[in-house]
């Protein structure tokens, strides 16, 4: 299987990256804790240009977060793993049944409650967490299963990306976002006019934030359009989509997206935790990301392989990819995310956020020891 430079660059990175998120989120949680955790606390709520450091965070950092993925998923569309049918089948059905079984699951412990919202929780998939823990197998792995995964969790994001956009838009300010559009727009033409500076997009992009800030969209969703709106051209290394995608890969690994886990994992542990656990949110995100997860991925990827949709690629077997269905109940980054989103009530979110680190951590362990079972004991072929 080819696997290109940028996806290499890419997987290395998100592995890397996945490490250190799991050294700040247990530094977070420590500091959230300790005697330090009034002062530790209070520094994220510090104002800043009349909004808390925590808000520019997730509204304006997670911006250059989205951008990335945006960039990702364009380059998998236009001649990555779903730019043909038949390739992008299986991570397709797979990401599809991911997304669909966790929040039925989260549903039916939820319906007719205050927290019913919570159904996009436990429908992502962390890509940065899921290839960490999958690259502590090492060279065992075949490159089958890292595309695989890297290519779901890219969908995941882009169902995500759309949820947000669509289901947890609450009042519209139809001026600002038709002038957010708008530019979004005048960009699209520098494109088929070929302009290929990329200090005019960003400029755009930049004001394009500003008014999607102001539409009561959430402003992250600037990235994803940016994004498409680059020019990709053939996705050689001499295009800017390329140049910017490869740029961005360590700035978001190793500074934004820790950022975003030390401040969003600052959550103080209260009261018993049997009793935090029993709640149905806490119950619908537990259930959807330990079982639902695995379970859609599996059962929606052997539909699809069972009606010769497409065919499983060399280097995987059932079992692997049941493994790699626990990754994919690595929440993490994404759920914390839509937690923001879906939930008002402080001690809701903060539970909600605790119990999402306990089902990535149970979701990581369960896969990483079944495909350590079920890999082969040395190294992988291309072809295995």
């Amino acid at each position: 299987m080819k696997v290109t430079r940028l996806f290499t660059s890419f997987f290395e990175s998100e592995k890397a990256g996945g490490l250190v998120l799991v050294f700040c989120t247990i530094l977070s949680l420590f500091l959230a804790n300790s005697q330090w955790s009034e002062s530790y606390l209070h520094w994220w709520h510090t104002p800043m240009g009349g909004k808390p450091v925590e808000y520019w965070i997730n509204d304006g950092l997670m911006a250059i977060f989205f951008l990335l993925i945006g960039l990702e998923l364009e380059r998998e569309v236009y001649i990555g793993e779903l730019s043909k049918i038949k390739d992008a089948a299986l991570p397709l059905a797979g990401a599809l049944g991911g997304m669909l079984v966790p929040a039925l699951l989260f549903v039916v412990f939820n319906h007719d409650t205050p927290t019913h919202k919570g159904y996009g929780i436990p429908m992502a998939t962390d890509i940065a967490f899921a290839i960490g823990i999958l690259s502590l197998l090492g060279k065992r792995v075949p490159v089958a299963l890292k595309v695989f995964l890297t290519a779901l969790a890219v969908i995941d994001d882009l169902g995500a990306i759309l949820m947000i956009a669509i289901l947890y838009t609450d009042s519209l300010q139809l001026v600002n976002l038709g002038i957010s559009l708008g530019v979004f727009g005048v960009l699209l033409i520098l494109n088929r006019l070929k302009v290929n500076n990329l200090l005019w997009y960003l400029i755009g992009g930049v004001i394009m934030w500003y008014f999607m800030l102001h539409s009561g969209v959430h402003a992250t969703i600037t990235g994803v359009l940016l994004a498409f709106a680059i020019p990709f051209e053939n996705g050689s290394p001499r295009t800017i989509s390329y140049q910017l995608q490869h740029w961005l890969h360590h700035p978001v690994a190793f500074v934004i997206i820790p950022i975003f886990a030390l401040c969003n994992t600052a959550v103080v542990i209260e009261g018993n935790l049997i009793d935090t656990l029993q709640h149905p949110y806490s119950i619908g995100i537990l259930v959807g990301l330990i079982v639902g997860k695995p379970l859609g991925i599996f059962a929606f990827s052997w539909l699809t392989v069972r009606f010769k949709l497409t065919q499983l690629p060399e280097g995987f077997t059932w079992q692997r990819l049941l493994g790699l269905g626990m990754l994919g109940g690595i929440g993490f980054t994404m759920s914390i995310f839509i937690t923001l989103l879906a939930f008002d009530d402080t001690t809701v979110i903060n539970n909600s956020k605790f119990v999402i680190v306990i089902a990535s951590t149970v979701s990581g362990l369960l896969g990483y020891l079944w495909l350590q079972k079920t890999l082969p004991p040395r190294a992988a072929t291309p072809n295995e």
